[in-house]
C-alpha cells in the first residue's frame, strides 16, 4: 500500500483558498464519496485484509455509505483495529485548517474561539495549514481510569494562571481527545470497559453532535467519524 504523502497544496491564505474554488465536506461524506470512487474503479476498499470479502467488509462498506458511526464486534486478533486504521485511506489526502487551531478548524466553518477571532481579525489573509490524512486518526484504549476530562476536556488552572484569566473565561479550557479529533476518525478500543457515565457523555456527542465542558456554554458541533471496537466474549471487567 502506498502511504507516501503527495505534494502539499501551495495555498497559504484563506483568500487564495476561496479563489481556488475549494469546498470542504463533512468527514462522513469524504469517506462515502471516496469509497464510491474505489468501488467504481473496482479497487479494494480495505487493502491487505483477507478473508472478509463476503462478510465483514460488505457490512463495513454499507455503514460508510450510510454515513453511520461504526461498532466492530469480534474476538482478539480479528483485525478490528486494523480495519479502523485502513479507513484513513478513504479520506481526502489533504484538508485545510486555520493555522494554529487545536481542533482542525475548517476555515469555512470555524468553531473554536481561536479560529473565529483569527478570521474576524485577518479575514482573507488568515493563514491556512494543510493536514495530511495520516494525521487524521486518533485512537484510545478504553480502560477503567479514562475520564471525561481525558476525552472531552477540562478547565486548565495553569493556563488560567499564566494568562491571568478567570475560570469563567472559556479560554481556560483544555480540549480533550475528541475535540482535538474534529474532522478526523476517532477509534475507541474495548468500548465496554468505559465507565457508564463516560458512555453517557459519548452518547450525548453522538446524538447532539456537541460537547459541554464543566458547565461552560460551549457548543462545538464536532465533525467526527467514531469507530468503536468490542470483544463480546471478554467479561474480565464488565459486569453482565
Amino acid at each position: 500500500m502506498n502511504r507516501e504523502k503527495g505534494k502539499k497544496p501551495e495555498i497559504n491564505t484563506f483568500g487564495d483558498l476561496k479563489k481556488s474554488g475549494y469546498q470542504t465536506r463533512p468527514i462522513r461524506d469524504e469517506l462515502r464519496e471516496n469509497l464510491i470512487l474505489r468501488m467504481k474503479a473496482d479497487a479494494p476498499s480495505f487493502e491487505g485484509v483477507w478473508g472478509y470479502e463476503n462478510s465483514v467488509i460488505p457490512q463495513l462498506e454499507q455503514a460508510i455509505l450510510s454515513r453511520h458511526h461504526i461498532n466492530l464486534l469480534g474476538l482478539r486478533g480479528q483485525a478490528k483495529t486494523r480495519l479502523a486504521r485502513l479507513m484513513v485511506e478513504l479520506l481526502d489526502e489533504w484538508i485545510p485548517e486555520v493555522a494554529g487551531s487545536e481542533i482542525h478548524d475548517d476555515p469555512f466553518a470555524p468553531i473554536s474561539r481561536h479560529a473565529l477571532e483569527t478570521l474576524r481579525e485577518k479575514g482573507d489573509q488568515t493563514e491556512i495549514a494543510w493536514v495530511h490524512r495520516s494525521e487524521r486518526f486518533y485512537e484510545k484504549l478504553a480502560t477503567p481510569d479514562v475520564t471525561v476530562a481525558d476525552l472531552i476536556g477540562d478547565v486548565d488552572p495553569i493556563k488560567a494562571a499564566n494568562l491571568k484569566l478567570s475560570y469563567a473565561d472559556d479560554r481556560v479550557i483544555h480540549f480533550g481527545m475528541i475535540p482535538r479529533a474534529n474532522r478526523c476518525i476517532f477509534v475507541i478500543n474495548e468500548l465496554p470497559d468505559l465507565q457508564s457515565r463516560i458512555q453517557v457523555a459519548l452518547f450525548n456527542i453522538l446524538e447532539e453532535g456537541d460537547v459541554q465542558i464543566r458547565g461552560f456554554k460551549v457548543r462545538l458541533p464536532l465533525d467526527v467519524q467514531f469507530v468503536f471496537t468490542a470483544n463480546p466474549e471478554d467479561y474480565t471487567n464488565r459486569g453482565s
